[in-house]
């Protein structure tokens, strides 16, 4: 049997009574391709792995992985919060330029996105024959064409909206956004259970197709929710926290039951590949859409600021690789890189054409070992648009060029520039000793902030809810 690559991606997300995802055939493809297994997470703090320096956190599954693999420094989420993030990591563009500056709402009077339409990571790899699949958080639109099995995801297990108001009753606003495809669902359990469960049976239903020749490669995006708040981790994973960390913040203990519980799920994730006969053959990525939240505690890694701000606590994510087969273990890397690099990376290394337009860059030479050095100076840039009395509906940006970083706290606040390889902790504003380089900054943003004007990001008149 021809061995295929599978490529399996952490970021921080079972189907109880559900029937095994369908997985239908698809003719075999002209050359072996990776699978590939996406996990997302959801609001984890840079520092919030025992591999990334946590010392009140035990996390050893998503560490065997790090360390089996490349380990990265300086990955950046594309926006301190959610939905601008996904639609980078699933478009390989800036988020603005899919319409998605801001946080996306099922309250349209709160709501700071809509999806553009165009053709996305599953939607490529789908056109290459694979199996396309979501377990977990959606989060990029409740509308119908926005809905996943219109872009590009033939399965759909999970939540369509953006945070649970409870892991077990997994609501939000007192509705229901649990669907198996276009059904509404209610299945029990914990969350980050259900959607474990969920991928599970996934997996194993491919293994089970594998045995046949003209088996397809799949593409199974698996998003947690874990750890977003609210705080609200299994009380067996609580008291053990408060049990084994005496005099552990209250608050803290909760965030760090949720992680704990969260990895406890990848290594159920993990071990049903190794049952299967998948580990020796799979790509492993670890992620989060963006920094740790403030009011949980969150372990940012000393940087500074939280989930939601430009600082470097809001924006700098905790991501790992590992593949047996192709990256040498317990390497690192300090390159900067942006959650919109991964879909042409992952597009090289299923040998598929990385589409004109896309603004990611593929990595894909980095973690093979083939290209040590890529674009260190290209400009990174990060966008937030957000309601109430802090930003009324405006937007705040920050750019990444090199050393140096501008950025922009509030919609109403003057800009400020730090040195990172000299001040990783921004602590020393160079926005008046600096001038120059500020006034370069400034005029980059501008004419990335124009770019972006472009695409709108309200749904067109005319289109209905």
């Amino acid at each position: 049997m021809r061995t295929r690559y599978l490529l399996l991606i952490l970021f921080c997300s079972g189907c109880l009574g559900l029937t095994a995802l369908h997985t239908p055939s698809r003719p075999k493809p002209r050359s072996p391709r990776p699978n590939i297994l996406f996990i997302l997470v959801d609001d984890l703090g840079f520092g919030d792995l025992s591999c990334y320096g946590a010392k009140d956190v035990q996390t050893p599954h998503i560490d065997s992985l790090i360390r089996g693999g490349m380990r990265f420094t300086s990955f950046y989420a594309n926006s301190p919060v959610c939905s601008p993030s996904r639609a980078a990591l699933l478009s390989g563009r800036y988020p603005e330029r899919m319409g998605v500056p801001g946080v996306i709402r099922d309250d349209t009077t709160n709501s700071w996105g809509y999806l553009a339409p165009g053709r996305l990571l599953p939607d490529y790899l789908a056109e290459q024959g694979y199996h396309t699949a979501l377990v977990g958080k959606w989060h990029l639109g409740l509308e119908p064409e926005n809905h996943p099995n219109r872009r590009g995801f033939r399965e759909f297990y999970g939540f369509l909206g953006d945070m649970m108001d409870n892991y077990v009753e997994k609501k939000r606003n007192g509705q229901n956004f649990m669907r198996h495809n276009k059904e509404v669902i209610n299945p029990p359990g914990h969350a980050t259970d259900v959607f474990t469960n969920a991928a599970i049976s996934y997996l194993n239903g491919q293994v089970r197709q594998r045995q046949r020749a003209n088996d397809p490669p799949f593409f199974l995006y698996l998003s947690y929710t874990a750890p977003h708040d609210p705080l609200q981790p299994l009380a067996a994973d609580l008291d053990r926290v408060t049990r084994t960390r005496p005099g552990i913040d209250p608050t803290r203990a909760k965030l760090v039951a949720l992680i704990e519980h969260l990895d406890a799920n990848v290594g159920r994730v993990l071990a049903a590949l190794r049952a299967n006969g998948q580990d020796r053959n799979t790509l492993v990525v670890f992620t989060s859409d963006n920094g740790g939240w403030g009011p949980g505690k969150a372990n940012v890694g000393g940087y500074r600021g939280v989930k939601g701000t430009m600082y470097e606590g809001g924006l700098r994510i905790a991501a790992g690789v590992r593949w047996p087969a192709g990256i040498r273990p317990r390497t690192e890397s300090d390159r900067p890189l942006l959650l919109m690099d991964w879909m042409p990376t992952l597009l090289q290394l299923a040998g598929t054409p990385v589409p004109a337009g896309i603004q990611g860059q593929s990595f894909a030479g980095l973690i093979t070992g083939k290209d040590t050095l890529g674009d260190r100076q290209r400009p990174l840039y990060f966008v937030r648009r957000e309601g109430h009395d802090t930003y009324k509906g405006l937007q705040i940006h920050a750019v990444r060029q090199g050393d140096f970083k501008l950025l922009q706290p509030t919609p109403f606040a003057p800009y400020e520039l730090y040195n990172l390889r000299n001040d990783p902790y921004e602590r020393n504003n160079l926005a008046d000793t600096d001038r120059g380089m500020r006034e370069q900054l400034t005029r980059q943003l501008m004419e990335h902030i124009r770019r972006g004007g472009a695409v709108p990001w309200q749904r067109p008149a005319g289109m209905g809810r």
